[in-house]
This record gives structure tokens, C-alpha cells and sequence, in this order.
């Protein structure tokens, strides 16, 4: 019983961290959705076709339940699986994004938590009980957490909506943030006083 209770909750968390990250795309152009937002390039888009490949190794490859998408060698991966190329739509990845949880979702439905999955780009001296579905669920679900809080924060460096799902959702009020970040940035100077 503890195992169905466990193995529910887990994949519940992970549903519901998989359509926070889309709604993060709710309403931005394409180019904002595909913009790099960080140094290192990071951006909505990416996240999203990055998760979709995460889901689609661990709940696929690992199991011996490949994935029905084309998926590159995992030997050859070059972080293409980060950003989305001026070929690909936001629809193609969102919809790969979708079809990816199908099959994840088949694999954690019809496999117990003790099933045995091997990775094989992580060491060869992994414990057994590493890579057995419930470690892989939390390791996935880590994984979609976050990204998932990438996610919220570049959205809300984009236009300032925050939050976990739409019906969450407060109006943006401008004023009361700025000053709430000044009541912070106040804090911090005093803390650590900025030499000249």
C-alpha cells in the first residue's frame, strides 16, 4: 500500500511540475520563449524540449522502453536538447514535450517502484537501488523542479508573472514590489555596507 501511496504522490508532483513549466510560455512571442536570458544561455523554450528529453531517457532508455521520438545517442549529446533551432516550432517541442509524458507515464503505471532500470551514462559503481523506478521518479522529478524554478524566474524577469499555476495568480502590482525589493536591497546594504 505504501509503495501505490508513494509512487501517486511522486507522479502527481511530477504532473504537476510538467504544466507549470508550459504555462511558463503562456503568452510570450516567440522570441521571448526562445531568447537566451542567461549568461550560459538558458531560456523557456530550452527548458521545456530539455525536459522532454530528460523523461524520455529516464522513463524510456533506462527501463529498456524506448522512447517512439528520434532521440540522439546519449554518447553524442552536444546541449542541443537546451534550445530550440529556427526549424523547430514551440508547437513540435510542446507537443514532444506531451507525447514524452505519454510514455513516461506509461512506464511508471505499468513498472513497480523496485523495477530495476540501469543508466548508462552515469558511473558503473551506481547502487543497484539507484536506479530502480523510484529513484529514477525522484531523480526526474528533482530534475522538473528544477527547471521549473529556472523557469519562474526568467518569466519573471520577462514580464513579472510568478507563480506555480495560472489559477494561483495575482495581479502584478508594481508599486508594493518595488517597494518589497527595496525593503530587501535596504536589508542587505546595511548587512554588508558597500565600500566606496
Amino acid at each position: 500500500m505504501i509503495d501505490e501511496f508513494a509512487k501517486d504522490t511522486l507522479h502527481g508532483r511530477l504532473r504537476r511540475d510538467r504544466k507549470a513549466l508550459l504555462w511558463k510560455l503562456d503568452g510570450l512571442s516567440e522570441y521571448d520563449a526562445r531568447r537566451p536570458l542567461t549568461a550560459t544561455g538558458t531560456n523557456l523554450l530550452g527548458l521545456v524540449k530539455h525536459m522532454a528529453t530528460v523523461e524520455a531517457r529516464y522513463f524510456g532508455e533506462v527501463f529498456g522502453r524506448p522512447c517512439p521520438e528520434p532521440l540522439p545517442r546519449w554518447q553524442d549529446s552536444d546541449g542541443s536538447d537546451l534550445w530550440a533551432t529556427e526549424d523547430e516550432t514551440r508547437e513540435q517541442i510542446i507537443g514532444f514535450y506531451r507525447r514524452t509524458w505519454e510514455h513516461s507515464d506509461a512506464t511508471i503505471n505499468e513498472l513497480p517502484l523496485d523495477a530495476p532500470g540501469h543508466v548508462p551514462w552515469w558511473p558503473e559503481s551506481t547502487p543497484a537501488w539507484h536506479t530502480n523506478l523510484f529513484a529514477i521518479m525522484l531523480h526526474v522529478l528533482s530534475e522538473s523542479v528544477r527547471h521549473a524554478g529556472h523557469a519562474d524566474i526568467l518569466r519573471e524577469g520577462l514580464d513579472g508573472r510568478t507563480g506555480l499555476r495560472a489559477e494561483h495568480e495575482n495581479p502584478i502590482d508594481e508599486e508594493a514590489r518595488a517597494a518589497y525589493r527595496a525593503k530587501i536591497e535596504q536589508a542587505a546594504r546595511s548587512a554588508a555596507p558597500i565600500k566606496a
